[in-house]
């Protein structure tokens, strides 16, 4: 298999082009400055701002021992993982010419870490219960949802820039000790370079900023923390202006977002949307997307947006965005559940359009599931459909360019926790896990190129996929 983040290949070993379509010299230049000559899949157009963001961490350069502050910790913040791999906190991280993206696979059993460019099982974490993972926003760390809380997860991938180049070190994968505890951890959403997690188990919001993630632990000190009125299935959302966006409402019922400001006080405020859940930031500074049950809701400009739908009852739960895209992909529900009904299983997506609120729709004619959504590098929508296609979809016109045949036909179990296919998308390239073959799949996004298909050892449940190279 061909390493996404090198030289692109096709199956057969042609090389692809590296630049599918022109890009300014501005663009261009910035990409030079910070990786060097090495011009690897995906591409990565930074602004200035993060340009020079990057260039001032930029530390002296030198062998393996310059990553060691790096190296994982055993420490804790509240509890201790129940592993039996953890990183070791004195281990000296080795140099290597690169790092591929790596995936992290939850199974029955335990968690997976796998090498996407050869299929290499890093390493094999044994852990019981249902674990969902959550990228943490830093390009080397996961939070695994566990009946301890957020445990913290790492995937043993370090990225030193210096100067013109970067440096790159590996270390043994594994959990670092160090978790968040909640009752019943929930949502996880990363946004101007803090990470917020939600325990609906009692309406606790922590939010820590990504460089803390550097020693692998999370210490007291390092956490915010406040309360939501009562305890429900909520989520919160960092804003570069220093507010949070929160949820509020008890377990029977939510419909208010508002904006708590740095001091505790609340700034703007919708009530208008009921059943919240599902959020996704856009184009622009702090501009966020709420999924309610009579149509989304936007906040841009320090202001909520209502967007208006034709039904009376149109829930889009599972919200995808981009910063590099003012539209945001939605699934779209528009009948009720009834208890003891067969839920819907809807053909059409959404694509709600921030700048004006107002929203689109796609009719892909195939259902897909809530873990059939991706985003490419350049703003592409990405679902996977029950005919076992991956549809590739250009949002800003709401059409489909490309569709590609992936895994195998399916549909959605009645348990959602049970194995199904999974869509993760880093930079230009979709993964695509196959539990009934047991199978991850990679998708070059630009190109609608089925370039792999690598063999799994265990039945893939949930994933997800971290590039070292990219981070929120």
């Amino acid at each position: 298999m061909m390493r996404p983040t090198n030289t692109a290949r096709t199956p057969d070993g042609k090389a692809l082009p590296r630049f599918t379509q022109d890009e300014d010299l501005r663009s261009l230049m910035i990409i030079i400055t910070v990786r060097g000559m090495r011009t690897h899949f995906p591409l990565r157009v930074f602004t200035l701002a993060g340009a020079m963001a990057l260039a001032l961490s930029v530390s002296a350069c030198g062998g393996p021992t310059d990553a060691s502050s790096a190296a994982s910790g055993g420490g804790q913040t509240a509890a201790t993982s129940d592993s039996q791999t953890a990183a070791a906190p004195s281990e000296k991280p080795m140099e290597v010419s690169d790092v591929d993206p790596r995936a992290a696979i939850a199974y029955d059993g335990g968690i997976q870490i796998v090498d996407t460019a050869d299929g290499t099982v890093v390493a094999d974490i044994e852990k019981d219960g249902f674990l969902r993972l959550n990228p943490a926003g830093d390009g080397r760390h996961v939070l695994v949802s566990s009946s301890a809380g957020f445990e913290v997860l790492d995937l043993g991938m370090i990225v030193k820039p210096h100067g013109d180049h970067n440096h790159y070190y590996t270390t043994t994968p594994g959990l670092t000790g160090s978790v968040i505890e909640a009752d019943k951890p929930g949502h996880v959403v990363t946004n101007a370079g803090k990470t917020a997690v939600f325990d609906d188990g009692t309406g606790t919001v922590t939010m820590f900023e990504l460089a803390a993630l550097e020693d692998g632990r999370l210490d007291a000190e390092e956490l915010t923390t406040f309360q939501t009125e009562n305890p429900h299935h909520g989520v919160a959302v960092p804003l570069a202006s220093g507010s949070v966006l929160v949820t509020e409402g008890t377990e029977d019922e939510r419909h208010t977002v508002h904006e708590r400001k740095a001091d505790g006080s609340i700034g703007a405020e919708s009530t208008d949307c009921p059943g919240v859940h599902g959020e996704a930031t856009a184009q622009g500074e702090d501009v966020v997307s709420f999924g309610c049950t009579n149509g989304s809701v936007v906040f841009r400009d320090g202001q909520f947006h209502k967007v208006p739908v034709p039904e009376e009852y149109q829930r889009s739960g599972n919200q995808f965005g981009s910063h590099d895209s003012p539209y945001v992909l939605t699934d779209y529900k528009t009948v009720e559940p009834v208890d003891g009904a067969e839920p819907e299983h809807p053909t059409k997506v959404g694509i709600i359009n921030t700048a004006d609120a107002t929203t689109t729709t796609l009719d892909l004619g195939s259902s897909y599931w809530f873990r059939s959504f991706g985003r490419g590098v350049a703003g592409e929508g990405v679902v996977l459909t029950y005919d076992g296609r991956l549809n590739i979809i250009d949002t800003a016109s709401a059409a489909v360019t490309k569709q590609v045949d992936v895994v195998t036909p399916w549909t959605e179990n009645e348990n959602w926790q049970e194995p199904g296919p999974n869509v993760k998308t880093a930079g230009d390239f979709a993964y695509v896990t196959d539990p009934a073959t047991q199978k991850l799949h990679l998708v070059q996004i630009s190109t609608g190129s089925l370039l792999s298909s690598l063999d799994l050892s265990v039945v893939p449940n949930e994933m997800t996929v971290i590039d070292a190279e990219l981070r929120h």
